[in-house]
């Protein structure tokens, strides 16, 4: 099976990608910043899949570790099939917020998805087949803030590249998902306690949605009914009405 190589392996939607895929006997490549994370999951993963798990730790946010993950993916004596650019974090409000940190979410949501996908494909298509997963958000339908803007260049980038892809056995896919249940939220301070619980999506059925989106060559993937229909009336919404309801949400 091919290796796959997914950014942001230690937590959340991340490690879920990682268990799934080891499980479906893919060896691995774990990307993140948290070295001891890695090597425990990486150690789970080889005694409960067998499969080749590999650690790479790299901070996504600095551009001589982004190059780092970029060469692996080139490596053409250790060939990468499969690239998840899941790496992100919350951002909060652009305004009152530390500018370095809005930066690094630049750099981590987006230029590091543009290298780690052209080091993807030019490997990819010379050979014929291959496809990248870039984690996107139903966010980027939204106006929130830097966060919606990066997921909204992801979808659209995203799009694009499966449009210069077309025809080569390579594919491109953007994951769209609604609030999932992860540590992504607490990480980022976010307070969501008021959402009702039909919101929520469970991490196990985002991951199998999106590979199987991958497997079918889809461009766009949003998990579940309920945030496909939302999806669609977000897309069809006046973008002034949009900014009303933002503005209501963040009140």
């Amino acid at each position: 099976m091919a290796t796959a190589l997914i950014t942001g392996a230690s937590a959340g939607l991340g490690l879920e990608f990682a268990w799934q895929l080891a499980t479906a006997r893919h060896d691995v490549v774990l990307v993140a910043r948290d070295e001891e994370r890695l090597e425990h999951l990486a150690g789970q993963l080889r005694a409960a899949a067998g499969v080749r798990a590999e650690v790479l730790v790299a901070d996504l946010s600095e551009r001589d570790q982004v190059q780092r993950v970029a060469d692996r993916i080139a490596d053409q004596d250790r060939p990468v099939g499969l690239v998840v650019n899941n790496a992100g974090f919350g951002t909060g409000p652009f305004l009152g917020r530390d500018l370095e940190a809005q930066e690094r979410g630049l750099e981590v949501m987006v230029r590091a998805v543009m290298v780690l996908s052209h080091a993807a494909v030019s490997a990819m298509v010379p050979r014929g087949r291959g496809a990248v997963l870039n984690v996107s958000s139903i966010a980027a339908l939204t106006v929130g803030g830097t966060y919606s803007a990066h997921k909204a260049w992801v979808r659209v980038f995203t799009e694009g590249l499966a449009v210069e892809l077309r025809g080569t056995g390579v594919t491109a896919t953007a994951l769209c998902p609604g609030l999932v249940r992860t540590e992504f939220h607490q990480r980022a301070g976010l307070a969501f306690d008021g959402v009702p619980q039909v919101a929520w999506l469970n991490a196990d059925d985002v991951v199998a949605d999106a590979l199987a989106d991958v497997r079918r060559g889809a461009v766009i993937s949003t998990p579940s009914l309920r945030y496909g229909i939302a999806s669609e009336v977000a897309r069809l919404l006046p973008r002034v009405a949009l900014r009303a309801l933002s503005e209501r949400t963040e009140r």
